[in-house]
């Protein structure tokens, strides 16, 4: 069960042994000291408290390692339990490389691996685990296709650290069965082993090579924690756990279950002792860490997370994708109308989860603009999608569905965000009725839906949570009657998917370690277009000076148009190399100065096309509206022939009658 309290900088008491007095002296040192920590993602602080952050909680774990109260006492074991390489915006660019860095500066020493470290693919995984300085553990989650007993990821399933005083600690690495479902990604014919039979295996050869101590770090809900620790009478010495993201603390059938909270916002400092009484058993204190705003920035540690931050800047303005169609992001399409932006992306939340249909509100659309046809930058994904509810997987009734979309236009033409764009859906509604009762028909995948039949729903988790009145799809966890297949812990970012699709449609240096579903994924959704007749750089340039030529009375006014347009259209702009990722956010490796001011000049650049895009919005929109005019899509969709790049495939939504307006 999560502890609710306020939070605090200063060290506050899990459990105690009794061997530490309550103002943290002890009689005799450790045997072993500890720090724990889980599921971490945002290397920023956060706006409430704990604020966490990567440089405040690395101020912390600075002061258990070289505190002067520490000195003489064993030396700081650092282990973590998994999720950190997604899902957050940050490796929505760099696919988690910049975490890497991140956990070898923590120091930790040894982690089990988490369903979220594996969203961008298993062979990802190992290209990350490969650059850890530190071992990942699964022992009970197998591929046959790499061997008997091999875990997945070429993870291992056992390890051994010894402390600076000898002490040897048997660690083993376990997770659940149920996360297994969440990831699209994973090698067929996966084994799973029940965690407490795996543990009743290995436990005893940790303890034959000579382990001291056994801890288990588990990437399980608390649930299955204590499930495993009822089940193993006491084999293990602590379970330092992750998957939740709170801090708990039980002591269940001789056998510590800990989770130690989330996101760099705590940590938990453990001390163990050998019981007097029993020199093969332990005796645990605990304390828990709220990192908050008192606690200081550690100068280098804010230095690097800067460094990273600065690099990812620069990636932003790269492009990813590419349109043949402008993309209609506007509010007052989004949510009032069909968007062939909000079929497209939809259409990927579908796919990805194989679901009979998906839901999503208007307002998850934030861009507010038409985006011209062209190059599609990371930075255009990350800001029309900022937010950092992943994308569930629900199982509803058809009546839920209906009652979601009645929800949806229930306050319509008012610009209102619950407004809902569909994949998998047909619907129509009268807006003249009253609200509740506005919803025509219903169609699922063709067919008129029926009330009592269950169908396959992605949708955000914000709407899972039943928020902007979207009852009926309240998850059961939340008391409601949806039920999840893929929760909101295990779900990856829509801009997540988003960069992974069109990482799929490259068809130049396309992504080595490119999961191979995201091929079935593009192919289902149909949104791509290779043109016929591709134009190079060059012969493009040859138009434009014939075109000067034959009106040379137009050059002053055509020729910064001209330019301007293939800047906005991004036909000089290198794509984002998706396999250099591990140099270019790793804010230890070094740069040349010449790439560096090589990559700033572009992205001073990008920053002064979209001021200027956004001052032509600004007084457009005023002529227009002393002009009477009202205004339409801005940009024509692009004719084969100028779609000038060969290293994608171009994508080119459309409005497909999804949704029907029945004015009476």
């Amino acid at each position: 069960m999560a502890e609710q309290t306020a939070p605090t900088a200063e060290p506050r008491v899990t459990f105690s042994s009794g061997r530490v007095a309550s103002s943290g002296a002890a009689s005799e040192a450790p045997d072993l000291r500890i720090l724990h920590y889980n599921d971490v993602y945002h290397v920023d602080q956060a706006s409430a408290e704990p604020v966490g952050g990567l440089a405040r909680f690395m101020t912390l774990c600075k002061q258990y390692k070289d505190g002067e109260q520490y000195r003489g006492q064993p030396e700081l074991v650092t282990l973590f339990s998994g999720d950190a390489f997604n899902p957050s915006l940050e490796s929505s660019v760099t696919k988690g490389s910049h975490m890497v860095p991140v956990l070898n500066a923590i120091g930790t020493q040894a982690t089990c691996v988490g369903n979220h470290d594996l969203d961008f693919g298993v062979k990802q995984f190992e290209h990350l685990a490969e650059k850890c300085e530190f071992p990942w553990l699964l022992a009970n989650i197998l591929d046959p296709a790499l061997g008997q007993d091999v875990p997945l990821g070429n993870a291992k399933r056992t390890h051994i650290i010894t402390a600076s005083n000898g002490v040897k600690i048997g660690l083993i690495g376990l997770g659940e069965r149920e996360w297994l479902a969440t990831i699209n990604s994973l090698p067929p014919n996966i084994i799973y082993k029940s965690a407490s039979a795996v543990a009743k295996e290995l436990v005893p050869q940790l303890r034959e090579q000579g382990a001291d101590i056994i801890i288990c770090l588990s990437h399980m809900r608390e649930p299955n924690d204590n499930k495993l620790a009822d089940q193993t009478d006491g084999i293990i010495d602590i379970i330092l756990g992750g998957h939740d993201h709170y801090y708990a603390h039980s002591f269940r059938n001789g056998t510590h279950v800990l989770r130690s909270g989330t996101d760099f916002k705590q940590l938990t400092y453990i001390e163990a002792r050998r019981k007097r009484d029993d020199p093969t058993r332990w005796d645990f204190d605990l304390w828990r860490r709220d990192v908050t705003s008192e606690v200081p920035e550690d100068k280098p540690t804010a230095e690097l997370v800067h460094g990273l931050t600065s690099k990812l800047q620069k990636s932003l303005s790269k492009p990813v994708g590419w349109t043949a169609m402008p993309l209609d992001a506007r509010f007052v399409t989004a949510r009032l109308k069909e968007s062939n932006m909000g079929n497209f992306v939809c259409d990927i939340m579908r796919s990805y989860h194989n679901a009979d249909c998906s839901i999503m509100a208007g307002g998850t659309i934030r861009g507010d603009q038409i985006y011209p046809p062209g190059a599609i930058r990371i930075k255009d994904i990350t800001t029309c999608f900022p937010f950092e509810d992943p994308v569930v997987f629900l199982r509803v009734k058809g009546q839920a569905i209906w009652d979601a979309l009645e929800n949806g236009v229930s306050l319509y033409p008012a610009l209102e965000g619950r407004f809902p764009q569909v994949s998998g859906i047909e619907y129509e509604f009268n807006p003249s009725r009253p609200s509740g009762e506005r919803i025509l028909s219903v169609k699922i995948n063709g067919k008129t839906y029926e009330p009592e039949k269950d169908y396959t729903l992605a949708t955000r988790g914000y709407m899972g949570r039943g928020k902007d009145g979207f009852t009926s799809l309240l998850v059961q966890s939340e008391g409601g009657q949806a039920e999840e297949i893929v929760d909101e812990e295990a779900g990856i970012l829509i801009s997540t998917m988003l960069r992974q699709y069109f990482m799929a449609l490259r068809t130049v240096g396309q992504w080595k370690k490119l999961s191979a579903n995201w091929t079935s994924i593009v192919n289902d959704c149909n949104h791509t277009h290779l043109p016929s007749e591709m134009r190079n750089n060059s012969s493009n340039d040859d138009a434009v000076r014939r075109d000067l030529q034959q009106n040379k009375g137009a050059v002053v006014e055509s020729e910064p148009w001209r330019k301007f347009l293939r800047r906005r259209l991004g036909y000089s702009k290198k794509p984002h190399n998706d396999d250099d990722d591990d140099h270019h956010f790793d804010p230890t490796a070094a740069e040349s100065s010449s790439g560096s001011s090589s990559d700033q000049s572009g992205s001073d650049s990008d920053s002064q096309i979209d001021l200027d895009i956004l001052l032509m919005r600004k007084f457009w929109g005023r002529w227009a509206r002393r002009a009477g005019i009202k205004a339409g899509i801005c940009g024509d969709p692009l004719k084969e022939a100028e779609c000038a790049v060969d290293w994608t495939r171009v994508i080119a939504p459309v409005l497909e009658g999804r949704i029907k307006i029945i004015e009476a």
